[in-house]
């Protein structure tokens, strides 16, 4: 029986460590059928040690979402490598470290943009990146950390990911048209290399242990790699815009 993205040609970013949502997202989707290619920045020799712990070999190429030059070539390279694009995994944050654990108040503006341009403005830059090489229509899919609350020492990440939501609304608007569909999944902490970045991120994590209905495991990112390679699939064919939570239930829990 074949898998759910057989035949696909999907691009992923932001596979760090074995911990990685994105990690988990690109083997599930070798394993489901699809040809994958990672790009990574700042450090794509990590990622080429991490990728040959995948299932099958990938190619690694090295990709910084805010430099335009680096943008530009993307679709160049990709296409030589896989002939065309069917998905897109958008699995990029970053911010400052005065931008997080407590300094909401005294963050400067700077640390902010670099917060914005990385975490948010990112997903329309690789998007449109990768737009030419989507002729067919395919499925962008992006990662979240639910922004319509304010969490303990998450600070300017999270307006950084307000933005990054409503930026896959006005993409799933305009690109529509083309048959691209553009969704996020709103994973629960995990203790990826990205969270361990978060001063004061075992606090944050400890709301789960009290308020989600389903058992919630800070270590076990599968469910939410899960959740994006059906995203990547035909079985969400008319959905877009949308906000998938994988998070144990605990967005739905009030208190």
């Amino acid at each position: 029986m074949s898998g759910i993205l057989e035949g696909k040609r999907i691009l992923i970013t932001g596979v760090l460590t074995e911990s990685s949502i994105a990690f988990h997202a690109a083997r599930l989707a070798q394993e489901q059928g699809a040809e994958i290619i990672l790009t990574a920045f700042p450090r794509p020799t990590l990622t080429e040690r991490i990728a040959k712990k995948l299932p099958k070999p990938t190619k690694v190429i090295e990709l910084d979402v805010t430099n335009d030059e680096h943008l530009n070539r993307l679709a160049d390279i990709v296409g030589e490598e896989l002939g065309g694009l069917d998905g897109v995994v958008h699995s990029i944050g970053f911010a400052p470290q005065d931008a997080l654990g407590g300094n909401f108040l005294n963050t400067p503006f700077e640390s902010v943009a670099t917060a914005m341009h990385v975490s948010a403005y990112s997903l329309k830059s690789l998007t449109m990146a990768c737009l030419p090489l989507m002729q067919n229509g395919g499925s962008v899919v992006g990662l979240t950390f639910d922004a319509q609350f304010a969490w303990p020492q998450y600070d300017w990440m999270g307006p950084a990911k307000a933005a990054l939501e409503a930026t896959s609304r006005y993409l799933a608007r305009d690109l529509g048209k083309q048959n691209i569909r553009c969704n996020l999944v709103s994973a629960g902490p995990l203790g990826s290399m990205a969270a361990k970045s978060i001063p004061g991120f075992t606090e944050l994590a400890s709301v789960w242990d009290t308020r989600s209905p389903l058992e919630w495991d800070l270590k076990d990112p599968e469910p939410a790699g899960k959740g994006i390679v059906a995203l990547l699939s035909d079985w969400f064919p008319k959905t877009t815009g949308e906000i998938v939570h994988v998070d144990g239930g605990l967005h739905a829990i009030g208190a």
